[in-house]
C-alpha cells in the first residue's frame, strides 16, 4: 500500500468514478420510471433490460485505477483474490448460509407471528435456485460490485481505520449509491423504506466485512456471499410479508451485536486468548 494521502486521493476518485459511471444509466432509468423523461423505445428497453452495465460502475472504477497506478502486476493481483478460495474452509458456512438463514428466520418469525405462508415456488424447483445463483453471481451484484467495494476501497479504508469504522464509512457510501435505484419501479429499493434499506445495507457491510478479512482479504468469497445474500430474497419472499422486513431488521441489527461482540471491532477476526 502506497502513502495514505495517495491513497485517500485514489479512494475519493473511486468513489466519485463508480457514482459518475453507475448513475449515468440508473438516473434516466428513474427518470422514465417517474415520467420525467422520455426516451425512444428502444433505448428505455436496453437501460430496463439485464444488460445494463450501469452496475458494473465499481468494477470498471477499481480495474481502471488499479491499471493506472499499479499497472498489469495490481491488476494481476486483483484478479487473484477474485478466484482465491484457499482459505479455512469453515468459512463456506456462513458465506453460504448466513443470509438464507437471516432471511428465512425472518419469514419464519412472521408466520409465527400469524401471517399466512406466501407462496414459495423457487425451493420446489432447485433448478430454478441454481439459474438463479449464477444470473445473480454475474449480473445480479456481486460480480460487478466486489472488485470495487471490497476487493478496491475496503482496503484503502482499513488502511486508516479499524475494520468497524471502515465498514460504517463503506456503508453509507454503498447505501447512497443505490438511491436512483429507489426511483425505478420493480426494484428491491422501491419497496423498501429508504431508512430501512440504509439500516440493512450498513448491517451487512459489517458482515462483508468479517467475512472478507477473516478468508484473507478473498474477493472470490465476497462474490459468494453477496450471491447468497441477493438469492435468498429470491427464495424466501421475506419482504413482501407485512413483519418479514421488520423481523429482517431485527435480526441483522442483532446478529451486527454478535458478530462484533465475539470478533471484535478493530479487526472483525477472532483471536484467541
Amino acid at each position: 500500500m502506497k502513502n495514505l494521502g495517495f491513497e485517500k486521493r485514489n479512494l475519493i476518485l473511486f468513489f466519485m468514478i463508480t457514482f459518475a459511471f453507475s448513475w449515468t444509466f440508473w438516473v434516466p432509468q428513474a427518470l422514465i420510471s417517474i415520467k420525467l423523461l422520455y426516451v425512444p423505445s428502444i433505448l428505455a428497453d436496453f437501460l430496463f433490460s439485464p444488460f445494463n452495465p450501469a452496475a458494473f460502475g465499481p468494477l470498471f472504477s477499481a480495474f481502471l485505477l488499479t491499471y493506472l497506478n499499479e499497472g498489469k502486476i495490481g491488476l494481476k493481483l486483483l484478479l487473484k483474490r477474485g478466484i482465491a478460495y484457499n482459505f479455512k474452509k469453515i468459512w463456506y458456512i456462513p458465506i453460504l448460509f448466513f443470509f438464507p438463514m437471516l432471511t428465512g428466520g425472518a419469514l419464519l418469525l412472521t408466520i409465527l407471528s400469524g401471517a399466512p405462508l406466501p407462496e414459495m415456488y423457487v425451493l420446489s424447483n432447485p433448478l430454478l435456485i441454481l439459474f438463479g445463483f449464477f444470473y445473480i453471481f454475474f449480473l445480479g451484484g456481486p460480480f460487478q460490485e466486489e472488485w470495487g467495494w471490497r476487493g478496491y476501497a475496503l482496503d484503502r479504508l482499513q488502511a486508516r481505520w479499524n475494520a468497524l469504522f471502515s465498514s460504517l464509512i463503506l456503508g453509507i457510501i454503498w447505501g447512497l449509491w443505490h438511491i436512483p435505484l429507489f426511483f425505478i419501479s420493480g426494484t428491491i429499493q422501491s419497496q423498501t423504506p429508504l431508512w430501512g434499506f440504509m439500516i440493512l445495507i450498513l448491517c451487512g457491510t459489517i458482515f462483508f466485512t468479517w467475512v472478507y478479512n477473516n478468508t484473507g482479504g478473498s474477493i472470490f468469497a465476497a462474490m459468494i456471499f453477496h450471491t447468497m445474500n441477493n438469492l435468498s430474497f429470491f427464495i424466501f419472499p421475506t419482504l413482501g410479508t407485512e413483519l418479514g422486513g421488520l423481523y429482517l431488521l431485527l435480526l441483522n441489527i442483532v446478529s451486527v451485536i454478535v458478530v462484533v461482540g465475539v470478533f471484535g471491532y478493530q479487526s472483525l477476526v477472532y483471536k484467541r486468548g
